[in-house]
């Protein structure tokens, strides 16, 4: 399944819907304890030192794996406010942040980045634009979290962003758009599975198939990362992962699609769930992998 899995992804499609979650919080905790176990015991004290300034009650706690779940917990702390009413300010600032919608027919960075609007001078980067994408917003907390000047609240966020942006960055379906809000108008079916949309199987269904311990499931993955693979994993930018991730999403999560059946529904074979096993896992290495790169220049 492996050698299969990392040919594909060698292939050269994520978006998401607003309201999605990418990975869920399960899969945001295997990134961060992977990252965590790759972090210099340095940079390990400093992030736990920030994040136990976080008084928010958003996260069960300020672990790392803990807080790597706050900013979808944040972005919907004020979403529905009750029937008919507006989404709140956190909800409209920052939902966008969380994807870039890269068109399977036509992937331009830009276009999906709404034009990359530049961060005004002296605006922090929590109060940037809410018409971004996750990989402007990726570099500028990137920017923010290394620099000593900024003040200690704004690096805090810098921190808790990253933490979950990079790993919403390597969920396919959050890099890869086919004019369906990344999977979320897709409707799919699978034996003993509730039937749910493409976009809810990768963000959750596939990562419950590694198991049901965050701990154990990166204990496992970690043991499966190579030299070669750490080595080839932190090389390029951000801009990089991103079409990466498009590239899963074109070859794995759409490329290997069955067609609809006249219900409008895809019934997914177990080959295709197999696949997109072995894709998420790869995928969730690579984001813990990365997130310690950033973390460790960030605060070397």
């Amino acid at each position: 399944m492996r050698v299969l899995t990392l040919g594909l992804l060698l292939l050269v499609g994520l978006a998401a819907a607003p309201a999605a979650r990418a990975w869920d919080d399960e899969g945001h905790r295997i990134v961060a304890l992977i990252a965590e176990h790759y972090l210099r015991p340095s940079v390990r004290e400093r992030v736990q030192v920030l994040l136990e300034a976080d008084h928010s009650g958003l996260t069960s706690d300020t672990s790392m794996a803990s807080e790597a779940t706050w900013a979808d917990h944040y972005r919907d702390s004020d979403r529905d406010a009750g029937p008919g009413a507006a989404h709140g300010p956190r909800y409209e600032q920052t939902w966008r942040w969380h994807f870039v919608d890269l068109e399977l027919s036509r992937p331009d960075l830009t276009q999906a980045c709404y034009g990359r609007p530049a961060l005004p001078p002296a605006t922090p980067a929590s109060q940037g634009p809410a018409r971004d994408c996750i990989v402007d917003k990726i570099e500028q907390f990137q920017a923010e979290l290394a620099n000593p000047a900024t003040p200690a609240p704004e690096r805090l966020l810098a921190l808790q962003f990253l933490l979950h942006f990079i790993g919403d960055l390597h969920q396919p379906l959050h890099a890869a758009d086919d004019h369906d809000a990344g999977g979320n108008r897709v409707r799919v079916v699978a034996a003993g599975r509730r039937p749910g949309s493409l976009h809810r199987y990768w963000d959750g269904e596939f990562v419950d198939d590694l198991g049901p311990d965050a701990p154990r499931i990166a204990t496992r993955l970690i043991a499966q990362i190579s030299d070669g693979d750490r080595a080839a994993w932190m090389r390029g930018g951000i801009e990089d992962w991103a079409m990466e991730s498009f590239a899963v999403a074109q070859a794995v999560a759409y490329g290997t699609l069955p067609p609809p059946s006249s219900h409008g529904e895809h019934r997914l074979s177990d080959d295709y769930i197999q696949l997109a096993d072995g894709a998420v896992a790869t995928q969730l290495s690579r984001a813990g992998v990365r997130l310690a790169l950033v973390l460790n220049r960030a605060l070397r």
